[in-house]
């Protein structure tokens, strides 16, 4: 069964965003529908400013669509579970910071980092679901 893990780093590199790689894994998995894709796209390189990290937020909009409003209202409790093993790995959320060190934003080295934030991302998700999975089987 594919996952978050093996499809976001491929999408990224592909040419999709940040969040836009998530968000397409949501659709190929069957979690959302295709235009959450074009959803995503405001929430790339930070939501054009550098704030939030893309992939961070795709991954929190996901939690939300499965888990937000009139559902089973878990949302907010994942996104604090998410945030929380994000900031174990990486320290912040800021998009500026986690790439303070790349000046140019289409350089091959800021790719490759933004890759691995991605990836870092589609882990935690996929880690996350797999407990949702495993506690609504029982």
């Amino acid at each position: 069964m594919k996952k978050f893990i093996d499809l976001a780093p491929k999408y990224f590199l592909e040419g999709y965003s940040c969040s836009e790689s998530i968000a397409r894994c949501a659709v190929d998995l069957g979690i959302a529908p295709a235009d959450f894709i074009s959803v995503a796209t405001s929430f790339s390189g930070g939501m054009g400013n550098g704030c939030l990290c893309g992939a961070v937020a795709g991954s929190q909009m996901v939690l939300g669509l499965l888990h937000g409003k009139n559902k089973d209202n878990t949302a907010r409790t994942l996104a604090k579970e998410f945030y929380q093993k994000f900031i174990q790995v990486h320290k912040v959320t800021c998009c500026k910071v986690l790439t303070k060190d790349f000046k140019d934003f289409h350089s091959p080295e800021r790719k490759a980092h933004c890759v691995n934030m991605v990836s870092c991302c589609a882990e935690i998700l996929d880690e996350i679901l797999q407990k949702e999975l495993t506690l609504n089987v029982k």
